[in-house]
């Protein structure tokens, strides 16, 4: 099940397009209009095929799909790559289980540190010059951590837990492609109105992936 969402301008504009497991909080992120502008084609998972990816410029592997199914798709996933396109990995995928190089580390998750008044959770811009933070502020991706990365060589964290690892980083390198990984998981929470700043992730980051990656 493949919806392309909008027609082709006369200078073609990336097409970018994200996996959708059938959950509640992907339905919602994929039907919320001022996201779903910069999502160009929705793919159901069970259909992923290279026919499915045919034209596709970024693919947005969404949050919380099972791992498992990731991995059977892995050879897949990394000719995309291999073909200079962009993937992201977003967080509870596993992205560690089905991608080279990646490094993970689980930690213990605070759901409720915001509770605490003037709480720090150890989050700081990595690279505050990078083009991803003239669309988002360090408040736009402060919510709890699942764990952090150790970035590959070459790769740039873009947010950072103190004392910890990468929670977001861009790796131009290990591949042909572009890849960004990052534990946060905006789609679940914006699908589950729960956690504001989630929703105001989402309104940066997806303008940002359509601005930031170039059409074949």
């Amino acid at each position: 099940m493949i919806h392309d969402a909008h027609s082709v301008s006369n200078r073609r504009a990336p097409v970018i397009a994200a996996l959708d497991a059938g959950t509640y909080y992907h339905h919602r992120t994929f039907h919320t209009p001022e996201l779903a502008a910069y999502i160009d084609r929705v793919i159901y998972l069970p259909e992923l095929d290279d026919a499915a990816l045919e034209g596709c410029d970024a693919l947005i592997v969404s949050c919380r799909i099972n791992p498992e199914l990731l991995v059977a798709q892995r050879a897949r996933l990394a000719r995309f790559l291999a073909a200079g396109k962009t993937l992201v990995a977003m967080g509870e995928t596993g992205s560690h289980r089905w991608l080279d190089g990646v490094r993970w580390t689980d930690c213990e998750v605070n759901f409720w540190w915001w509770k605490t008044p003037g709480a720090d959770p150890g989050l700081r811009l990595a690279a505050p010059d990078h083009s991803l933070f003239r669309y988002l502020t360090l408040a736009d991706v402060t919510w709890h951590q699942h764990g952090t990365y150790a970035p590959p060589p070459g790769a740039v964290s873009l947010v950072d837990k103190v004392g910890a690892g990468s929670v977001l980083y861009e790796d131009r390198c290990s591949t042909a492609g572009r890849l960004i990984v990052t534990s946060l998981d905006p789609m679940y929470h914006h699908g589950s109105y729960f956690m504001p700043a989630t929703s105001r992730f989402l309104r940066g980051f997806l303008p940002w992936l359509k601005d930031s990656t170039p059409a074949a």
